[in-house]
């Protein structure tokens, strides 16, 4: 019998994280849980306290270190699940990086690996695990809410989140046939280490400060939105409050308060 499992990217930390504890709780009955990540003792301390908090007894945990945004480490996780074979239940794509600064004060190797990480690692995993979603499985991509209009002073972030609603909100069209749901998480700022990395150049807006959210009711919010099939999982009044603006509003103002409210 094949194993049921659910994949979860950029899980050593951050949302991936929470991801990983709150699905070992809501899918009990899955075999394993195959956390993906660059840095193994963080994977490793992860599985720790999955297991020290009560982890259902069927469920294993299979730790799969690995740099996404290369081959080799792509090719790692298309070795497991060529090896295994497996029926993945929930792919959740929640690796994700960004730096925080204006483009041109900005190294170029900082942008392009934004772009790797949040839009090409993404679409590789998706891609390598469709064969093994069936009916019933569901994919949780983590975008954002600075996926609704273009951000100066943190556009390639922005633009690259863009691409992975677009991509999500396709793709769930694509997969409507075979049962397959899509959801694409687009909350505003959420309080994970996330940030630690964001701000080496420059630090985040007071504004966004004020809007952080609380990842556990972000992925809990993002899990049960994924469990009824809706396209998109937008959690906290500022997030919704935005998403209506940019349904309203031209792009250029949105931008242009954006870069103005930075400097407050």
């Amino acid at each position: 019998m094949r194993l049921k499992i659910a994949v979860i990217t950029g899980a050593s930390s951050g949302m991936g994280r929470e991801f990983a504890r709150q699905i070992s709780r809501c899918y009990p009955w899955l075999d394993e849980l195959w956390l993906l990540g660059r840095n193994r003792q963080r994977l490793e301390a992860v599985k720790e306290t999955l297991e020290m908090e009560d982890l259902p007894r069927k469920m294993r945990i299979r730790l799969i270190p690995c740099d996404l945004g290369t081959r080799a480490g792509r090719d790692v996780v298309q070795g497991w699940l060529m090896k295994e074979c497996p029926a993945i239940k929930l792919l959740v794509n929640a690796a994700g990086t960004g730096v925080i600064g204006r483009i041109s004060r900005l190294p170029v190797t900082e942008q392009t690996e934004t772009v790797r990480v949040n839009c090409e690692a993404l679409t590789a995993v998706t891609c390598m695990c469709l064969p093994y979603l069936k009916k019933g499985s569901h994919i949780i991509q983590m975008a954002s809410a600075a996926a609704f209009f273009p951000q100066p002073g943190f556009a390639v972030y922005a633009a690259s989140k863009s691409y992975v609603l677009s991509f999500s909100l396709a793709l769930r069209r694509e997969m409507a046939d075979q049962g397959v749901t899509v959801t694409a998480v687009c909350p505003g700022p959420v309080d994970t280490p996330f940030f630690g990395h964001a701000e080496t150049y420059e630090k985040r807006p007071a504004y966004k400060q004020k809007a952080m959210a609380d990842p556990k009711k972000v992925v809990r919010q993002a899990i049960e939105d994924a469990a009824v099939g809706r396209s998109m999982s937008i959690y906290g009044a500022p997030a919704k409050a935005l998403a209506a603006a940019c349904r309203l509003l031209p792009q250029s103002f949105l931008t242009w308060a954006a870069d103005s409210l930075k400097n407050l």
